[in-house]
């Protein structure tokens, strides 16, 4: 038993240079663990809410009330814990805030000191954090969603759709997928160039564009993957992120990119052609979250040819993946541990989702750090995808090279999940 011996709180920056909460836990071993909370743009409603100052400071964007209610009520309440009883910690996390939504103390206080308590324990153990996590069960590392055009939230809105991302299908190995998706990057850059289609980098690293309509995007990825040498399809396929809760609710969704605004029935049917056209292998948020129907009538529409992912639609939450189950709403849960608020109930979603038979993908968001946590939740908890964003900027790129270490460092993961793509 190693107990926690200290609990320090800062306000650092994330990757879009706002603030976020940085926690290092230390043991009486002196081993240390640092957690730090990501940060979306485009959010659920009923995702953990951030604690943020409010008032002209930085937007109304600072942590500082996170910082100091970490300081002067987590901190003495952790003091002495056996830093490896996580849900016990977590437990008492969720209980000091007292709220359903984890508002008082903020859910970036919470996800960041949970996940220090993770990084200390591992580092007590004097494990990798995948390790620790696996224990002796055999684990693989995670085949990866790698963004190369930002839309959305992601990219001022120039594309309705937030995220056109490549998947490497024909790698065996997460180095080659990395490989592969640096050459379709490179390549999609040059054609937006040439094209004068390019605007810079988005949030998340991809290129951001200035396309005319939606399905150009989706042109110039497919040309991307064949200017790089590969098959659409078998070598590298497609995987969007539709986030549609950003321009729809109520059933009615406006695409402002082609002035056009569409039912329910109409963007499924949309999708569905698109479904037909294109190598598209995955598909997030495709209506919105408060459109239950929608993303059940879609599911069913798809019969297993796409994995349907939910992410708005279901925040990382054990409950609501256990009722879309129940409802034949998704085949696929995204798992962020900033939407859930602890490692315990993000582990409790991944969980919920793997019993359902839903494939689990492990997710960045689009405010982002150093920190490369959760490469090793992929691959310790076995997971099977990860995404992260592009291949570009720093925040991105720590995390996919720590990918390529775990991969190459003894002891490694037994393998490397090609084949982890939910179809059904």
């Amino acid at each position: 038993m190693s107990r926690i011996k200290q609990v320090h709180a800062r306000r650092i920056w994330d990757s879009r240079g706002r603030p976020t909460v940085e926690v290092d836990v230390i043991t009486e071993s002196g081993a240390l663990g640092r957690g730090i909370a990501p940060a979306g743009a485009s959010r659920g409603t009923r995702e953990a809410i951030e604690r943020r100052d409010g008032g002209t400071h930085f937007g109304g964007l600072d942590v500082m009330q996170a910082v100091r209610g970490i300081e002067n009520e987590i901190a003495p309440a952790l003091l002495g814990l056996d830093v490896t009883q996580q849900e016990k910690i977590d437990t008492l996390l969720i209980a000091l805030d007292g709220t359903a939504d984890k508002s008082r103390l903020g859910g970036n206080a919470l996800i960041a000191t949970s996940l220090a308590v993770l990084h200390a324990a591992a580092a007590d153990a004097r494990l990798p954090l995948w390790r620790y996590l696996a224990k002796d069960a055999a684990v693989q590392l995670p085949l990866p969603q790698i963004q190369i055009f930002g839309g959305g939230a992601h990219a001022d809105r120039r594309v309705d759709i937030q995220d056109f991302m490549v998947i490497a299908t024909g790698a065996r190995s997460f180095a080659q997928a990395m490989e592969m998706t640096a050459e379709v990057y490179r390549h999609a850059g040059l054609l937006m160039k040439q094209r004068g289609s390019s605007q810079g980098i988005a949030d998340e690293g991809g290129w951001w564009p200035a396309f005319a309509h939606n399905e150009e995007a989706l042109d110039v990825l497919v040309m991307s993957i064949e200017a790089a040498g590969f098959v659409p399809g078998q070598d590298v396929s497609i995987a969007l992120d539709i986030a549609a809760s950003e321009f729809g609710h109520g059933g009615r969704y406006t695409l402002g990119l082609e002035k056009k605004e569409l039912d329910s029935d109409a963007l499924i049917e949309k999708l569905l052609k698109w479904l037909d056209k294109y190598p598209i292998v995955s598909i997030e948020d495709p209506v919105a979250e408060d459109d239950r129907k929608g993303m059940i009538a879609f599911t069913k529409a798809v019969a297993g040819r796409v994995q349907v992912v939910g992410d708005d639609y279901l925040v990382t939450n054990a409950k609501l993946v256990h009722e879309a189950a129940q409802q034949k709403a998704c085949n696929a849960v995204l798992i962020k541990p900033n939407q859930a608020g602890t490692i315990t109930e993000t582990y409790a979603a991944l969980k919920a989702a793997q019993q359902a038979g839903y494939a689990t993908i492990v997710s960045a968001r689009s405010g982002e750090t150093e920190d490369v946590a959760i490469v090793h939740l992929a691959t310790g908890w076995n997971a099977g995808q990860l995404k992260v964003g592009s291949f570009a900027r720093s925040e991105r790129m720590a995390k996919w090279n720590e990918g390529i270490r775990v991969e190459t460092t003894e002891p490694h993961p037994a393998g490397y999940c090609w084949q982890a793509l939910k179809r059904g």
